[in-house]
């Protein structure tokens, strides 16, 4: 009698497989940051992604040695880490050794989804491939800052470990103990607070005002109003703090900074976080210049609730296309997501909004012309658009110092999670202005 033999191993499936996976994944990071993507419509695409990544875990042994350790070393960084994920979660022939060895031979300055992929997954063999590059006498300063930001992204960061690492001569390494950290405790905060809120290093300084907000620190604050008074180094994530302070003197530095070129388009990201109507009228005024009309568009909705569609926007032949704020032609142009915001109609809008003022008070933080609280912010993590979820997770984490942590990069099933969780403890958050 003859033996049966085994179905043939159809690479070209696999390859079909991996090359899927590539697009969905890169389709699933755009959907995270998008404007026009919420919550529910990213979990499809999601969904899409894990059925190509399940599809390589399911061809084992031979996939994994013949498909997916060759892709290991693609010049596309995402067929890398499809590759990754299904060697990780199929536990076929790679070990710990093999992960800090893929770390050690990629680029440990520009990681890229090689990280994601070593923040998503959930496998123990990460914690321990990483375990050497947490110690503190571990000598590869890039590959420890990674190190404590995926375990701090996972939640398997050992809290002893980042506290020892906030004494290290690398910023970069000193940066991510301080992230890994948060929130602080008291005693953590007045011990070493006072002198990273100083650091020379922006990297530094920012993650101290960071974390140091987060858990309360009144230091924190009024190191970030110093930032950004500097105005040269007032980044982003500096105006979008002072723009959720709630206090007096904080609007006003932001509108400001409205007023200078260089810092416009982010002093007008923050505004809309505000919640303020004296930032409804800067946004107004800003939304008739067109390089910044979508942005102040944008800004304007997050505080009215002013949905743009038809008739307050401009059809695309409407549109005046200008370069983007300065352009550098050199550079390859690629999508930013607020490429896909809609440009509102000035006119349309402005004429909405003489309608609309009375029911605005200049004393009431507003968020989609709703009055702010820990409820508002709730529904508008579950249901709103996905650019603006990381504000408003950092939003929750400063009220709730951070009690309530939501990783919006996360695979959906763990944000419903954390949202959850959220809702359950939402009896005990200070409702703050």
């Amino acid at each position: 009698m003859l033996a049966k033999m085994a179905p043939p191993f159809l690479a070209d499936i696999y390859e079909e497989h991996l090359a899927e996976a590539a697009f969905r994944w890169s389709q699933w990071e755009r959907a995270l940051a998008a404007p026009d993507y919420n919550l529910e419509e990213t979990a499809r695409v999601e969904e899409l992604l894990l059925a190509h990544l399940d599809g390589l875990v399911l061809g084992g042994a031979p996939v994994a040695d013949e498909v997916l350790r060759p892709a290991l070393d693609s010049e596309e960084p995402l067929y890398g880490a499809s590759a990754l994920w299904a060697l990780l979660e199929g536990n076929v022939n790679f070990s710990e050794a093999d992960v800090l060895a893929l770390l050690r031979t990629s680029a440990p300055e520009k990681p890229g989804p090689l990280k994601r992929v070593l923040e998503l997954s959930e496998q123990r063999s990460v914690d321990d491939a990483l375990c050497p590059l947490l110690q503190p006498q571990a000598t590869e300063a890039p590959l420890q800052a990674l190190a404590l930001d995926v375990q701090a992204f996972r939640g398997a960061l050992p809290k002893q470990l980042a506290l020892d690492l906030l004494q290290h001569s690398d910023p970069r390494v000193v940066a991510a103990a301080l992230r890994g950290l948060c929130p602080l405790s008291g005693d953590v905060a007045t011990r070493e607070l006072p002198r990273l809120l100083l650091d020379g290093h922006p990297e530094v300084r920012q993650a101290a005002i960071e974390t140091g907000i987060i858990s309360g620190s009144r230091m924190a604050w009024a190191q970030c109003r110093a930032v950004a008074e500097e105005r040269k180094d007032a980044g982003r994530w500096a105006l979008v703090l002072l723009a959720q302070s709630g206090e007096e003197g904080d609007l006003p530095r932001v509108i400001e900074c409205s007023r200078v070129a260089s810092l416009r388009a982010d002093a007008l990201l923050a505004l809309g976080f505000s919640g303020r109507v004296q930032a409804v009228e800067v946004c107004l005024e800003l939304m008739a210049h067109a390089p910044l009309a979508a942005l102040a568009g944008e800004a304007f909705s997050a505080i009215t609730g002013l949905r743009l569609e038809q008739p307050y926007v401009l059809l695309p032949e409407e549109q005046d296309f200008l370069p983007p704020l300065e352009e550098d032609l050199a550079q390859e142009l690629t999508l930013r997501p607020e490429d896909a915001l809609p440009v509102p109609d000035a006119t349309a809008v402005a004429a909405w909004w003489r309608g609309a003022r009375k029911d605005f008070s200049p004393g009431t933080r507003y968020l989609r012309g709703r009055v702010f609280n820990t409820a508002t912010l709730l529904e508008e993590l579950e249901q709103g658009v996905m650019r603006s979820r990381p504000v408003h997770a950092l939003s929750l984490a400063i009220r709730t110092h951070g009690g309530r942590r939501l990783q919006t990069r996360a695979f959906t099933r763990r944000q419903r999670a954390q949202l959850q969780e959220a809702r359950a403890a939402r009896r005990g958050h200070a409702d703050l202005p």
